[in-house]
């Protein structure tokens, strides 16, 4: 049990559209109110305008129109940045722009010992003699690409997460050129093979006639993969299924119920040029998501075989995770009491100056601020306000909007080229916007806990953590920032990588730090009561929370596109490849504390409940990442994740912990916060 602030209105539905832009073509998108109110223009651009405007980091080639913002930490950035466009993964298929035009495959899950990869395959091509590209338009789960001739838009193509559809319209009357001739089935319709896999072919509006595309103005090409097993039959009801290009996806989000069986419900649109049903593929956390009806076929996906579905929604439940900002003491003994006022005094006199990052600088905060909570539970008076007058003093100075007029370090200034928030001392390429919800994530948890109580400081500090919060949770289409920058709602999860210059797709690796980021966004959103940005954060945390153990933590290895896979978790999850390997580090200890690092009150919660594994997953994730005791690197969030187990293995992760040397303690940790982590835990 964890001490917690519920957020989030039960019946509340938000929704998110397209973000649109106008496209060279003069065509413009919009995209209606994400619901909420979440940042509107009028809440930030008085706060945009009042930081110093600066690009901390080289600003990137950009391929996108005119009006839209840019779309960093998306599963498709790499279309958008960079010199050279790289291959993405809108699952189950991948996708690629060409010299004139673009390729898609179906990727073949390949397992080893340490990764289950499915690179991108350019199996079929398609030239629209489009020597140029740039995203014209965009929403959470979809893109489209106009393709360019100088000024001439000569056509349209989207694609996205959970469709196996690639969807090109044509702005003018063309012949284009597919790579393999197709072999006609029907009128406008045909398939064609490359390798193993075989291929379906609708054209509406046109015709076809070996590798030859003929399309009237507004005549469309989709092409599809047909599972492999696929009858005449079914062949004929996926090409029916798939012939209506896909146009956009729409996002929507609501809670329901109460208590234990309260749950976030996120909603998938998929909108078609003639409206109507359209093929389907859910992800494995979704369970039976799709709203129409199964095709009995499938895809071989480095998740296991996923399900082909026909109908124009997704609609899945994760669990609701509420963000806590205590650890519940009220089973502890006397004597573990004192132990741990002991303790917090001997951390409070050991805190050091804070790094001026701002990823080394939140932890620092967010390590204070649990220590603050610890020694107001224990009545340590003197240590709290001590704690307390260094964090509001280190927060002042991180929230002034204009500190970077007269220092370099600890202040934020406003990207206007990429359009977002940015700490003057860069960390981890924040400058390219890697990794800002894990960095913000810390400031926010800590000024969340410290202004609950205090609305005079929630105020003053808001300027900026107001920007920091609507950097990576914007949902007004307020033209500073994109909505929710880094969190994908078809997954469930966020992407780190701010340009994505991978072959490999984008990636996550700390699936905590992303669940630490929401669950920092709904306590902030709490101290200053924004109802609207509560309900987001909510939603965003429970699904985050939902996918952490999906994919990262407790994952279905049991198919047969992972045998071969030899580990308990996976801990870098790519658009095309799953890895157990980190960024930093090959021990064991990080790879499994990279996943629980900083088991902040939040963790709790999802970390015993029954997605988790229980005891015997926590077990084998443990044995596998201690093979040589817990000192070691994150070694001591893995010794505390133990005591998750149960009474037995908290008592003896209470005597491992007290003979782990000062440097087996993490710089986001504490001696006193990990024991009460642990005295908590065993507890329970």
């Amino acid at each position: 049990m964890v001490a917690g602030v519920a957020l989030g209105t039960a019946g509340v539905l938000v929704l998110a559209g397209c973000t649109g832009g106008s496209g060279t073509d003069g065509d413009t998108t919009g995209r209606p109110d994400a619901g909420g109110d979440v940042f509107p223009a009028s809440q930030v651009d008085p706060l945009v305008a009042a930081l110093p405007h600066e690009s901390v980091g080289t600003v990137p080639t950009m391929r996108l129109a005119d009006g839209l913002v840019p779309p960093t930490n998306t599963w498709f950035s790499g279309l958008v940045f960079g010199d050279e466009p790289t291959p993405v993964f809108p699952f189950p298929i991948s996708f690629q722009l060409t010299a004139a035009g673009f390729a898609t495959g179906l990727p073949v899950p390949v397992a080893s010992e340490k990764a289950i990869v499915s690179p991108a395959l350019p199996d079929v091509t398609l030239d629209v003699g489009a020597p140029t590209t740039e995203i014209s338009a965009y929403d959470d789960v979809s893109v489209t690409i106009a393709h360019l001739d100088g000024d001439t838009v000569l056509g349209h193509t989207t694609v996205a997460e959970g469709s196996p559809l690639v969807s090109y319209t044509a702005a003018t009357a063309q012949t284009d050129t597919l790579g393999t001739a197709v072999t006609a089935v029907g009128e406008g319709r045909g398939t064609l093979t490359v390798g193993s896999t075989t291929w379906g072919v609708a054209v509406t509006g046109g015709s076809l006639d070996g590798t030859e595309v003929r399309l009237d103005e507004g005549g469309s090409v989709v092409l599809v993969p047909l599972p492999d097993g696929a009858t005449d039959a079914q062949v004929g009801t996926v090409l029916d299924a798939a012939a209506s290009p896909l146009a956009s996806v729409t996002t929507a989000h609501r809670a329901s119920g109460s208590g234990s069986s309260a749950v976030s419900t996120t909603e998938l649109g998929y909108e078609t040029a003639a409206g109507g049903d359209t093929l389907l593929v859910s992800a494995p956390h979704m369970g039976d998501a799709a709203t129409g009806g199964g095709t009995g076929l499938g895809y071989d996906t480095i998740y296991g075989t996923v399900p082909l579905s026909i109908g124009s929604t997704l609609a899945f439940d994760a669990p609701v995770t509420t963000a806590s900002t205590e650890l519940d003491l009220s089973g502890l003994s006397d004597d573990q009491r004192t132990q741990l006022e002991d303790q917090v005094e001997a951390d409070v006199a050991a805190t050091e100056a804070p790094a001026a990052d701002t990823y080394f600088g939140g932890k620092a905060l967010y390590r204070s601020a649990m220590l603050m909570q610890l020694a107001r539970q224990l009545g340590d008076d003197a240590s709290a306000e001590t704690l307390r007058t260094s964090i509001v003093d280190r927060l002042d100075t991180w929230t002034d909007p204009s500190g970077c007029e007269t220092r370099d370090q600890e202040c934020f200034v406003y990207d206007p080229a990429v359009k977002g928030v940015v700490g003057k001392v860069a960390s981890f390429g924040s400058d390219e916007f890697n990794d800002h919800y894990f960095h913000y994530g810390y400031f926010l948890y800590a000024a969340g806990v410290v202004a609950a109580d205090d609305p005079e400081l929630a105020e003053r500090w808001s300027p900026v953590m107001d920007l920091l919060a609507a950097d990576i949770a914007s949902g007004a289409d307020n033209g500073s920032f994109p909505d929710r920058r880094a969190f994908d709602p078809y997954w469930s999860h966020s992407w780190a990588s701010g340009y994505s210059p991978f072959a490999d797709g984008n990636n996550q690796e700390s699936s905590s730090e992303a669940v630490t980021a929401y669950a920092g966004l709904s306590l902030w959103a709490a101290a200053t009561g924004d109802d609207a940005l509560g309900d987001e954060a909510s939603w965003m945390l429970s699904a985050e929370a939902s996918s952490a153990l999906a994919y990262w933590l407790n994952p279905d290895l049991t198919g047969p596109t992972s045998a071969g896979y030899d580990h308990e978790i996976v801990s870098l999850t790519w658009g095309g490849k799953r890895d157990y390997g980190t960024w930093f580090s090959a021990e064991p200890s990080a790879i499994a504390g990279i996943q629980l690092i900083p088991l902040s009150p939040s963790s709790v919660s999802y970390l015993t409940s029954s997605a988790a594994g229980g005891a015997e997953q926590i077990a084998a994730v443990v044995a596998e990442a201690s093979p040589s005791g817990f000192d070691a690197p994150l070694g001591d969030y893995v010794l505390m994740y133990s005591a998750l187990q149960g009474p037995d293995q908290a008592a003896a992760a209470l005597r491992a912990l007290a003979a782990l040397p000062e440097t087996g303690i993490d710089d986001g940790n504490s001696r006193a916060y990990a024991m009460a982590y642990v005295m908590s835990a065993g507890a329970r």
